[in-house]
C-alpha cells in the first residue's frame, strides 16, 4: 500500500477504548476481550454487542480466497444497505483505526459522542461520500492521525517500526438495518453475510469468523477483539 503508513494499532481493548475516548466518544459502550468462539465462551461476553472485530493473519491462502470472493460477488451481485458506512484504506497499518471507525460510524444509533467530537465530525463531514473519498478525507484529518500515533504507543508490546512489514489485518462486523456486514477496508466493498438480529448477532458473526478462519488461516492462530 503506497503513501501514508502508520504504526499499528495494538489488538487491546483498552488501547481502543482510550483512543475512542480521546476522539470524544463517551464511554458508554465499550470494547472488551472475545476469548473464543464457542458457544460456552461467548456467554461470557457482556451483551448487548453492536460490533465485532477480527484480527487476523494474512496469508497467501486468505489473499486467494479474497480474490476469488470478489470476482464472485462481481459477477453474481449482492444487496448491500446505503446506510452501511464503508471506506477503504489506503494508508498502511491504519486498518484498526479504520476498523474502529466501521463499529462507529454504523452504530450511531447506540453511541454518544462529546459535542466537539473529532469523530463525530469525521463520521458526519464524510458520510455520503464513495469509499475512496472517505479514504482520502482520512489521509487528510490530523485529529484522528494524531491520536492514532499516540494510542499505538501505548500497548503492552512495542509498536513495530513503520517500514516493518506487519502481517496482521483488523476487519469489522456490524448490523445494519437486521443484516450482517462484513467491512475490510483492503476489499472493494462490504460483504453481506445474511439477516441477524441485535440479539443473535454475536453468534451470527461468530459463525463467519469461524468458516473465515477455516477458509484463509491455514491454520495459523487468529485473534478476535470485541
Amino acid at each position: 500500500m503506497e503513501g501514508q503508513r502508520w504504526l499499528p494499532l495494538e489488538a487491546n481493548p483498552e488501547v481502543m477504548n482510550q483512543f475512542l475516548r480521546q476522539l470524544g466518544l463517551v464511554p458508554t459502550w465499550q470494547f472488551g476481550d472475545v476469548y473464543g468462539l464457542d458457544p460456552e465462551l461467548l456467554t461470557l461476553v457482556p451483551r448487548p454487542v453492536c460490533a465485532l472485530l477480527l484480527l487476523f493473519p494474512v496469508t497467501e491462502k486468505y489473499e486467494s480466497f479474497r480474490l476469488e470472493e470478489e470476482a464472485k460477488i462481481k459477477a453474481q451481485g449482492q444487496e448491500v444497505s446505503s446506510e452501511v458506512y464503508f471506506m477503504k484504506q489506503t494508508i498502511g497499518n491504519a486498518c484498526g483505526t479504520i476498523g474502529l471507525i466501521h463499529a462507529v460510524a454504523n452504530n450511531q444509533r447506540h453511541l454518544e459522542f462529546e459535542p466537539d467530537s473529532p469523530l463525530k465530525a469525521f463520521i458526519v463531514q464524510s458520510s455520503k461520500l464513495s469509499a475512496e473519498e472517505k479514504a482520502t478525507f482520512l489521509e487528510k484529518d490530523e485529529s484522528i492521525r494524531v491520536t492514532h500515533e499516540s494510542s499505538a504507543q501505548e500497548g503492552q508490546t512495542e509498536a513495530p517500526g513503520l517500514d516493518e512489514k506487519v502481517d496482521l489485518h483488523f476487519i469489522a462486523f456490524v448490523n445494519v438495518e437486521g443484516h450482517l456486514y462484513e467491512l475490510d477496508g483492503r476489499k472493494p466493498f462490504p460483504i453481506a453475510h445474511g439477516k441477524t438480529t441485535e440479539d443473535s448477532f454475536l453468534e451470527d458473526a461468530a459463525e463467519v469468523c469461524k468458516k473465515f478462519m477455516a477458509r484463509v488461516c491455514d491454520g495459523d492462530a487468529a485473534e478476535t477483539r470485541l
